[in-house]
């Protein structure tokens, strides 16, 4: 038996990166798991790849929206009959600039993505979750909620706004049965961070492997975290083992934040 049996889990941005492997940890502690993502066709490959047969369903749209993000959410209890458990994973920024020279846009889409992203799928389900007086959500924010970085800003204040609003919403809901809780990782090398490191290296003035060097050099532990080591505190957050941690953000970034 899992610790998650009979659970259900949306995970949005699932199919690559963070968001697949903690959907896959989900599945082998018993849950029953929604993938989001924005492309069937990697949906698919992911989906074989998980092997979990009718245990796990995808859900296409792009979560910049906040029709797609109910959409999910409902779609979610529409699948499976219920939701107990939302990591609002999906995230990221584009087009990084210092401050002085940054458009109005990639801020905007920053928080769209991450900000926005997280209260319209939280909002939603916690209009499943307060009635059955439990639930778990679990936010991905980064590091860079807890620090900043030259030419990142977008990004740095995006998760600022994540761990803000984890930090609120654990107040609100405390009494009911829920948890809500933000993983703050440093840099992992997925394939996401492989496509768009490059420019956030350059924002910062440095290469790509100078940027993982950085990191790493940064960190207590001198390497760079792995996605299983977000998925295993997401996997203890969402069980009954986790009932009692709610409002933090929990870095996993191998000693980086200074808190």
């Amino acid at each position: 038996m899992g610790v998650l049996d009979g659970r259900v889990a949306c995970v949005t941005g699932g199919t690559r990166g963070i968001g697949l492997g903690i959907a896959r940890a989900f599945l082998d502690e018993g849950a029953r798991v929604v993938v989001n993502g924005r492309d069937p066709a990697k949906a698919d490959r992911t989906m074989k790849e998980l092997g979990a047969g009718d245990r796990v369903h995808f859900i296409a749209g792009d979560v910049k929206t906040r029709e797609v993000c109910e959409a999910v959410v409902d779609g979610t209890v529409s699948h499976f009959g219920r939701i107990d458990i939302l990591v609002a994973n999906a995230g990221g920024a584009a087009d990084f600039a210092p401050i002085a020279e940054l458009p109005d846009e990639p801020l905007e889409d920053a928080l769209r993505w991450n900000l926005w992203h997280s209260f319209w799928c939280m909002r939603r389900a916690f209009s499943y979750m307060i009635p059955q007086q439990s639930g778990r959500i679990i936010n991905i924010s980064s590091v860079e909620g807890k620090v900043g970085k030259p030419g990142l800003s977008s990004y740095v204040v995006a998760k600022h706004a994540v761990n803000g609003l984890t930090k609120s919403a654990a107040k609100e809901v405390g009494p009911l049965g829920i948890t809500v809780n933000a993983l703050c990782p440093g840099v992992i090398e997925t394939d996401i961070v492989k496509e768009g490191g490059a420019g956030a290296a350059a924002a910062m003035g440095l290469t790509y492997d100078e940027l993982l060097a950085q990191f790493a050099a940064d960190s207590a532990i001198k390497r760079i975290n792995e996605v299983e080591d977000v998925a295993n505190v997401a996997v203890l957050l969402a069980s009954d083992a986790g009932a009692g941690i709610t409002g933090s953000l929990i870095s996993i970034d191998g000693g980086t934040s200074p808190y």
